[in-house]
This record gives C-alpha cells, sequence and structure tokens, in this order.
C-alpha cells in the first residue's frame, strides 16, 4: 500500500510540474507575440554573429577598400556589398574579403536583387549577369536591337528580362534559376515599360504605356506563365511609374505620383498612396512588408518628409527631415537615412533604433535585414552594427 501510494506521488508530482512547465512555455510565447514588436531579436542575433567581428565603440567594423569604376551602384546581396560599375561586379564580406571580381563593360550599370541571387546589367546595352550564392550563375547576351531595358529577379531566382524587339513595342522574357528561357511576351498593342515574374513562379506581370482617349496611361497586364493572353489588366491612370516589386502575392509600383498596391492573383489593386503633390526625391523598396519614400515639398531644398507605407498603401509612419538626404535605404524592419553629418537607422513605424555620425564622409548606405549597414565612400566601406 505504501509503495503503491508512493507512486502515486510521484505520478501526481510529475503531471503537477508538465502542467506548470507548459502554462510558462504558453505564457511566454503570448509575452512574446504581444510585445514582438518591442523585443529586438535582431540584436540577440547580431550579438552572436558579430561578436568575434572587431569593431569600434561606436559599432564600426574595419573600414576595407573596393575597386571603384565610374557609374557605381552599390547594394546588398544575400548580406555581401555588390559594387557594379562601368568597368564591371564585384562581391566583398562583411570585412572585405573579394569573393567575386567580373571586368565587364557595362556603360550604365543597373542592378537588381532578391533572397540569394543578384543581377547586373547595361541599361539600354546588351550584357546580363546572374550571380548566385557568392558565385556567377549564368549570362546573357541580347542581339542588337535588343537592348535590356529593365531586369527583376524573384526570391527563387527566376528572372524576368524587359527588352526592345524589333517590330514589337517591347517584349518581357522570364528565364528560371538556370538560365534557361520560360516563355517571352511580345506586345505591339503599347510600349513595354518594365516586367516581373511572381513569387510563385506561375506568372509575370508587364508594365505598359500607351494613349487612351488621346490621354497618356501606364497599365498593368498579367500573365500565366502557359498562356499567351492576359488574364488581367489593369490601368493605372496616368503617372509614369518608376519601379516594380513582387513580395509574395502582391506588386508594389512606385510611380512619380503615388504607390499602387497590386494583388498578382487577380490583377485587383489592393490600395494606393498618394504623394499629395509633393515631389518623389527618393525611395527604397527592400524593406520585408513596407515601402520607404523621401517626399519633399519642392524639387530642390533640404526640407522633405520620411514616410513608410505598408502592403494596403496606409501610412505607417512619417517624419520630417530638415537636412539633404544623400541616400536611403530600406531592408527588413529598418530604414535607414544617410545625411552629411549623420546615419540614421529607423523601424518601419520610424522611431530611432541607431545612428552614428557620419565623420568619414560616407556618400551611400546599405542596409541589410539584421539592421546592420554598409557605410560606403568613394573607395572604401565598412560595416556598422548598431549597439
Amino acid at each position: 500500500m505504501e509503495e503503491n501510494a508512493e507512486i502515486k506521488k510521484r505520478s501526481l508530482l510529475r503531471r503537477t510540474l508538465t502542467f506548470l512547465l507548459t502554462l510558462v512555455l504558453l505564457l511566454g510565447a503570448i509575452l512574446i507575440v504581444a510585445n514582438r514588436n518591442q523585443l529586438n531579436f535582431d540584436a540577440v542575433k547580431r550579438y552572436f554573429t558579430y561578436r568575434s567581428l572587431e569593431r569600434s565603440d561606436s559599432g564600426q567594423a574595419k573600414a576595407f577598400t573596393f575597386d571603384a569604376g565610374g557609374k557605381n551602384c552599390f547594394t546588398n546581396a544575400d548580406g555581401d556589398l555588390l559594387v557594379t560599375s562601368s568597368s564591371g561586379i564585384r562581391l566583398y564580406s562583411p570585412s572585405g574579403t573579394a569573393y567575386l571580381d567580373l571586368p565587364l563593360s557595362l556603360n550604365t550599370p543597373a542592378v537588381d536583387t532578391c533572397g540569394e541571387s543578384a543581377v547586373s546589367y547595361t541599361s539600354g546595352g546588351y550584357d546580363l549577369q546572374v550571380l548566385t550564392k557568392r558565385e556567377s550563375s549564368w549570362s546573357l547576351h541580347t542581339d542588337t536591337g535588343s537592348e535590356l531595358l529593365s531586369a527583376r529577379l524573384n526570391k527563387n531566382g527566376w528572372l524576368a528580362v524587359t527588352s526592345r524587339a524589333a517590330g514589337y513595342k517591347g517584349a518581357v522574357t522570364v528565364y528560371d534559376s538556370s538560365g534557361s528561357a520560360k516563355v517571352g511576351f511580345q506586345i505591339s498593342s503599347n510600349f513595354v515599360m518594365d516586367g516581373v515574374v511572381t513569387d510563385d513562379n506561375q506568372s509575370a506581370a508587364v508594365l505598359t504605356v500607351g494613349q487612351e482617349n488621346n490621354v497618356f496611361t501606364s497599365s498593368l497586364s498579367f500573365y500565366h506563365l502557359d498562356e499567351d493572353s492576359p488574364y488581367a489588366q489593369l490601368s493605372l491612370g496616368n503617372d509614369v511609374f518608376l519601379d516594380l516589386h513582387c513580395s509574395g502575392s502582391d506588386l508594389w509600383a512606385v510611380g512619380e505620383n503615388s504607390l499602387a498596391l497590386i494583388h498578382c492573383g487577380d490583377g485587383t489593386l489592393a490600395g494606393t498612396y498618394d504623394y499629395s503633390g509633393r515631389y518623389l526625391k527618393s525611395y527604397s523598396l527592400g524593406g520585408s512588408d513596407f515601402a520607404s519614400l523621401l517626399l519633399g515639398k519642392y524639387r530642390a531644398g533640404t526640407s522633405a518628409s520620411l514616410v513608410t507605407v505598408d502592403s494596403s498603401g496606409k501610412e505607417l509612419a512619417s517624419l520630417d527631415l530638415s537636412e539633404q538626404v544623400l541616400d536611403l535605404s530600406s531592408a527588413g524592419r529598418y530604414v535607414a537615412v544617410l545625411t552629411a553629418n549623420q546615419l540614421q537607422i529607423y523601424t518601419r513605424n520610424l522611431k530611432l533604433y541607431g545612428s552614428l555620425d557620419n565623420s568619414g564622409g560616407s556618400r551611400n548606405v546599405v542596409l541589410r535585414d539584421d539592421g546592420t549597414a554598409y557605410l560606403i565612400g568613394s573607395e572604401s566601406a565598412q560595416l556598422f552594427v548598431p549597439q
């Protein structure tokens, strides 16, 4: 009897401890979800990722030099710094290790990155190079008369290439991650300006411009990759659109006068953000679920407002700036603003997250998903890790 009582006692104790542990874990999960915007997981991640990286008290790693050419473009390529210039393509680690050096003649260099891939090309030229996991993946040389207008990657490494096409007003060709052409859309009705392939690799959106009742208009046509005719079309009015970016099932379209958010599945408008007569001075679509816009009342001058917008077209936050902004970059949950005096990193709600004096005269900033940023001068760069 005593032995049975002891067994029952131990069993009750185990059940009680299991219940208490489950309760603690449940309460902890609820606490994390309720305070996920206040908890700084990126800071914990940075602590372990960069604890062996030598840094100054202000969080700056040792500067490294890069081979600069004319018309430099800087971007984040899966955590590395990609430098695309008129003389070629070069890739550097956060500590300055050169992973790639491809001498190329890129008269008007342009670049796009997504996920583990990056594409560098000559806007108005014929050469295109795709990089994946720090290596040259595949390249493309188009024929005379098929000048490249844009190249857009999706998160899986698929590429939509927009080019001129003899006998048409433009074409968009979709390539898979190995460089194999899957489908091409030749358009003769309106001039083709841009194109993207959706993140599910199932469809493509083509941006065209034309006239409707003698009025300039921009339009989006959505195609399934196994069909020749569009499954949806959307008029975007008389705005001039500068950039397209797919994120999940949504398409972001940056115009001179407004930002449009479109559902790729049915080609319907999810929302718009009107600039209300302000000029678009700069923008960044690198944020995980928001866009960053720099809007000014006048084209010239230092006065401007930094605005973040979510995927429904709703303004998340706005911040008035009084200094001339040299560069703007967003990634993950953050947006970085570089002026002649200071680098400031904000959250998507424009709460100050980190800052650094721009004592080195940096002209460009490239933000990374974890809140760290490359500060870039004329011939050198260094990583800044917020404390």
